[in-house]
């Protein structure tokens, strides 16, 4: 079915204040498995009030709307009130942020191909979405994961995936949701900077083929993709991983071999990157596509790269709330700040240089 007129409309508009220049979006949908190691590493106990209080300290930052234009939220969350009754996705847009919502039900063995995954979530989607606009989102994610090693990923793999976040996205924009694709070409493994750019390539190409059979509008999505990098365990020398001009280049030459100019913007994941490895290439990112005049805004999606050092500084103490606050918005302000190509070395990768 084609995508109402109204809807069409609202989605382009929505997707570009997705990508608003000098902003860039808060992954905050952990599943509880996930933020309860999170929760350990700090020695919290991962309950439902805890996980709202967290996110509830985050959302309330002052000002959190100058460098965050949207948070994607977990199927729990996007339910929860904060502690005084008011509705969490209210309190994201009293910010002038747009709440977004996490739908696939993750990566599960693929049949027939060993080590490779295949999202799932299809089943029931259309019901689901229905819902989470009454709950008040504006856009979804779905992620995908594409993993380098001996003779993977298959051809299967990447058909399988791509096939999977294309249908997601189409019944996505027939609810007037704006859809986040979320093809992951991992970092784990030894692999080279040449070897993840054939692989992300191969992938893209296949990602926006598939868009374009379930008939996606383009102009009314927002790609979260990997950045092109050496594998974590390229080698531990220096030198060994490519450092972020060469990230820049290869990230830039490849996507501007795969993305349509149509898609308003790119949104990259930090996939597993330090605080530091993350901003310095995504500052070399922007400024390598400024010198292309490469067609997309080039903004984040990040959740550890966001609230790794705010969650050390909460330590679950209410006492420690502004100083959690302080300590998220300055992270989120320097990778804003790098989202423009305007991050400088005395800045540091916490903004406390």
């Amino acid at each position: 079915m084609a995508i109402r007129l109204e809807h069409s409309e609202a989605l382009v508009t929505r997707a570009k204040a997705m990508v608003a220049p000098g902003k860039g979006i808060l992954a905050a949908d952990e599943s509880t498995g996930t933020i309860t190691k999170r929760f350990d590493s700090i020695g919290v106990e991962s309950t439902e009030e805890n996980r709202r209080d967290y996110r509830e300290l985050l959302f309330r930052s002052q000002g959190l709307g100058r460098s965050i234009s949207g948070v994607i939220l977990f199927d729990e969350t996007i339910r929860q009130k904060g502690a005084d009754g008011t509705p969490l996705v209210a309190i994201l847009e009293r910010q002038g942020v747009i709440p977004g919502i996490k739908v696939d039900r993750g990566a599960k063995p693929l049949a027939a191909c060993p080590g490779e995954t295949v999202t799932e979530g299809l089943d029931g989607l259309r019901a689901r979405l229905r819902e989470y606009v009454e709950l008040g989102a504006g856009f979804t994610k779905w992620r995908a994961v594409i993993r380098i090693g001996d003779e993977i990923p298959s051809r299967t793999c990447i058909e399988a995936n791509a096939h999977a976040l294309a249908r997601y996205a189409a019944l996505s924009q027939e609810a007037g949701l704006v859809p986040i694709v979320e093809p992951e070409v991992l970092m784990d493994g030894a692999h080279s900077i040449e070897r993840c750019f054939e692989v992300t390539e191969r992938t893209l190409r296949q990602v926006f083929h598939e868009l374009g059979l379930q008939r996606v509008l383009l102009e009314g999505m927002v790609l979260k993709p990997n950045m092109v990098l050496s594998g974590k365990e390229a080698g531990d020398r220096a030198g060994d991983r490519a450092g972020p001009e060469e990230v820049a280049e290869h990230t830039v030459r490849c996507f501007l071999r795969t993305v349509p100019a149509a898609v308003p913007g790119i949104a990259f994941l930090s996939g597993g990157q330090g605080d530091e490895e993350s901003t310095e290439n995504l500052d070399a990112i922007n400024r390598r596509a400024a010198e292309v005049s490469a067609p997309w805004e080039l903004t984040f999606s990040y959740g550890r790269g966001l609230q790794a050092a705010a969650l050390q500084t909460w330590q679950g103490r209410v006492e420690n709330r502004d100083a959690t606050q302080e300590t998220f918005l300055r992270r989120a302000t320097v990778v804003a700040a790098a989202r423009r190509g305007a991050w400088q070395p005395e800045m540091g990768s916490e903004g406390t240089g």
